[in-house]
């Protein structure tokens, strides 16, 4: 505002109070928009095939027949259990946090929570589903060593199956992890989640 003899007039530029350096919004041009738009899909994507193998790994473990041994008689296949359905609920929280950012271009937390929150559940998960398969393995390994498991027992075929879920559940869960590593590292360097 300027005055003229007493009389306050509206500047042509007004001023723009800027309290911090990330309270203003990043300029994007249509193509950084297109771009950031296929990378939120890219890891919806894997983000969804994370939580299809893992609930399909949890149904397959549950669905054994009564008249076999069950899946909960054994330690290792209750923890491949358990680990498969919390990375099938992590998922499934982050998916529809990938549709909120596509369709609204902002985060469900505030940016900086968000890509640590994203990043480091992603680790944890990923290294959980890794250890439960793992120990289901080997459980089914010495199933078949004493016998327990014969060639065409649906208990040990299924439980294999599980396992094989578990692991691929882990594969795409791992790449959504590297893609949040890089969101993160982005954050740091440009303070913001994309490289623009």
């Amino acid at each position: 505002m300027t005055r003229n003899s007493g009389v306050e007039s509206p500047s042509p530029r007004p001023r723009i109070h800027q309290t911090h350096p990330h309270d203003t919004p990043h300029f994007h041009s249509t193509l950084s928009e297109r771009k950031l738009r296929r990378f939120n899909t890219l890891i919806f994507t894997f983000r969804l095939a994370a939580f299809c193998f893992s609930l399909s790994a949890a149904v397959f473990m549950l669905a054994t027949r009564s008249d076999s041994p069950r899946w909960y008689e054994f330690g290792a296949f209750r923890f491949v259990v358990a680990a498969n359905g919390i990375v099938a609920l992590y998922s499934l929280f982050e998916m529809i946090a990938s549709v909120w950012e596509i369709s609204r271009g902002s985060t469900i937390f505030p940016e900086f929570c968000q890509v640590w929150f994203d990043f480091g559940h992603d680790q944890v998960f990923a290294y959980l589903l890794l250890s439960a398969n793992s120990a289901g393995t080997e459980m089914a390994r010495q199933l078949r060593r004493v016998a327990t498991c014969t060639a065409n027992d649906a208990f040990c075929i299924q439980s294999d199956i599980a396992i094989a879920l578990g692991f691929a559940g882990f594969l795409f869960l791992m790449i959504s992890s590297l893609l949040s590593g890089f969101r993160v590292v982005c954050f740091i360097i440009n303070g913001s989640r994309f490289h623009l």
